[in-house]
């Protein structure tokens, strides 16, 4: 079986309650994803890559979404990090049966956002990144 994933979102916008608590809940996983160096940080807003997350003026976001990661102990140790940093959990890390291979956890964060971390099991990327350049 073939799966296939692509670009379907520019970006991801979250609206929370306590900036500074989700700041730690999402610099924590994104740490354990790999994914620290792309933790942009400002004083009333944060982005990771296509995830950007500030203060909401009125009612907070409550959507599901899902970061990859490179192996069933990435899996695990998301949800051990996200529990310490303020997540709530969701779902055990653990196999699925949405496709063979399928290894995922969930958290939800701070303000109840449903957030999974998945290892669809080995597979060769074609590419690690999409990169854009200006025209």
């Amino acid at each position: 079986m073939t799966i296939h994933r692509g670009r379907l979102f520019d970006h991801i916008h979250l609206r929370v309650k306590d900036l500074e608590k989700s700041k730690r809940f999402y610099r924590a996983v994104c740490d354990t994803l790999g994914l620290g160096r792309a933790f942009v940080d400002a004083p009333d807003h944060f982005t990771v890559d296509e995830l950007w997350v500030d203060a909401a003026e009125g009612p907070v976001s409550h959507v599901h979404f899902a970061f990859q990661a490179n192996g069933t102990d990435m899996v695990r140790r998301f949800h051990e990090v996200g529990l310490l940093a303020g997540g709530e959990d969701h779902g055990a890390p653990g196999e699925r049966p949405y496709h063979p291979g399928y290894y995922a956890a969930y958290l939800l964060d701070p303000d109840g956002n449903n957030v999974e971390a998945v290892y669809h099991g080995p597979a060769i990327r074609s590419a690690p990144s999409v990169e854009l350049t200006p025209a």
